[in-house]
């Protein structure tokens, strides 16, 4: 492929294929549809809880995610008063199910609200759901703010996994991203979750970052291999300032270009898997061992909000401010705003704002979708005739570039650097208007 064309692919922006439809394509959604989704979940689905605590100590300007920085305590326990309230009022709206079978809290940085509040969390939601013997208990995590009270909760929480961001190791990098994070701080902070039995650690790193080069890139990979974090997922940096105004921080003249990224990207997936990681899908990385390794492998991988996962619960439920859930119905968001979720909390209600009830053509597309994004290839004969027929505009030019080949009845990802690409040609509603993307690479 000419080095015009790479660029071209790389520069295009693209969903992250988290959902489908995506988010940006989520409308009005009232409670009394919401509860009769709920009530439609069947009596042995497994479910999947997703709690989103929205606070950070300091702001991060790369930062994508949902969040806003605060240490008054006060403010942190209502928000923790209200996840338990809201916790309440899903487990009375459900029937009988399958149980819990994951949970997971992401942020901002869970830990914001405290050894306490955070030993109030875990028992509101074992008191108000059945937990599976075996649910993993998943907690993302900032290295610069934990302490052991934190980690001594999340023992105590039943926490299985954690995910810590690393951005990147390089002092020039982190000082441009607003992150100042010394290794020593992640080596301390992964010392303290082994010694309570936290032992599955994952670390998110990034590319495309200001100033970042290749090397950067190789080495914060190196430093993951030498932590023996079990999974690794590189993001590449989405630079969406009109969404994220503390992305206006940063110096847009520094970002590397579609190029460079692409270089940042396969320096590090080159040095993983030197190291004897598995890659997954488009942006992770497991020991062979892992349980995500074996995923990819048997093809039981899945993709949610989260990235890539081996949860395959039916059922996904969010909690907290903004949190989106997956039901087999559809897709529901809660309140963005703090205030507006802990005031409809407050007042008995389930605090779903938008979201999106799924077509059948939903259902097909978003299967083709999640399974070209977990297995890098498609079983054309699943594939609807008219379906095919639709998205074969869109894969003439991917399959022309040898980004796509067509083998044996089977589409198959060449090019895993543009994954994104190839499951945009079964987007319905790719270019509908309905909000801008990131760069797909």
């Amino acid at each position: 492929m000419s080095p015009d064309a790479l660029a071209r692919y790389a520069a295009a922006a693209l969903p992250r294929y988290t959902s489908y439809p995506t988010a940006p394509h989520f409308t009005a959604l009232d409670e009394a549809a919401y509860r009769g989704w709920l009530a439609a979940i069947g009596a042995g689905d497994a479910l999947s809880l997703y709690v989103h605590i929205p606070f950070c100590q300091s702001l991060c300007w790369y930062c994508g995610c949902h969040t806003s920085v605060t240490r008054q305590q006060a403010r942190l326990a209502r928000y923790a008063d209200g996840l338990t309230a809201e916790a309440a009022l899903l487990a009375a709206a459900l029937p009988a199910h399958g149980g819990v079978a994951a949970l997971h809290l992401g942020g901002g940085t869970p830990s914001a609200i405290g050894a306490e509040g955070l030993d109030d969390l875990f028992t509101a939601l074992r008191r108000r759901f059945s937990f599976r013997d075996d649910a993993e208990v998943a907690v993302e995590l900032d290295p610069r703010v934990l302490t052991p009270a934190i980690v001594e909760s999340l023992a105590r929480g039943g926490a299985t996994r954690a995910s810590l961001g690393v951005q990147d190791i390089d002092p020039g990098v982190q000082a441009r991203i607003g992150r100042p994070q010394p290794a020593a701080q992640v080596r301390a902070a992964v010392a303290m979750l082994r010694a309570v039995g936290i032992a599955a650690i994952n670390f998110d790193l990034m590319y495309g970052l200001p100033g970042q080069t290749e090397a950067h890139a190789r080495a914060s990979a190196a430093f993951a291999a030498a932590m023996g974090a079990d999974r690794v997922a590189v993001f590449g940096y989405a630079h969406v300032p009109w969404m994220k105004p503390a992305q206006q921080a940063i110096d847009g003249a520094l970002l590397p270009d579609a190029t460079a990224r692409l270089a940042q990207a396969e320096a590090a997936a080159e040095t993983l898997e030197g190291a004897g990681y598995v890659r997954v899908g488009l942006d992770h990385f497991a020991r062979p061992g892992d349980a995500m390794a074996r995923a990819a492998a048997g093809g039981t991988l899945r993709r949610n909000f989260q990235g890539y996962t081996t949860d395959t619960a039916p059922v996904l439920l969010g909690l907290g401010a903004s949190a989106i859930g997956r039901l087999p119905a559809g897709f529901a968001q809660n309140l963005p705003d703090e205030r507006a979720w802990l005031a409809a909390v407050g007042a008995g209600r389930l605090p779903v704002a938008r979201g999106r009830a799924l077509s059948e053509e939903d259902r097909l597309r978003g299967g083709l979708i999640e399974r070209l994004m977990c297995d890098l290839a498609l079983d054309l004969s699943s594939v609807p005739e008219a379906i095919l027929a639709a998205a074969r505009p869109r894969l003439a030019p991917l399959l022309a570039d040898g980004i796509l080949a067509e083998r044996g009845g089977r589409l198959e990802v060449a090019e895993r650097r543009f994954l994104r690409h190839a499951a945009a040609a079964f987007d319905a509603y790719l270019g509908a208007g309905a909000g801008r993307h990131s760069r797909a690479v």
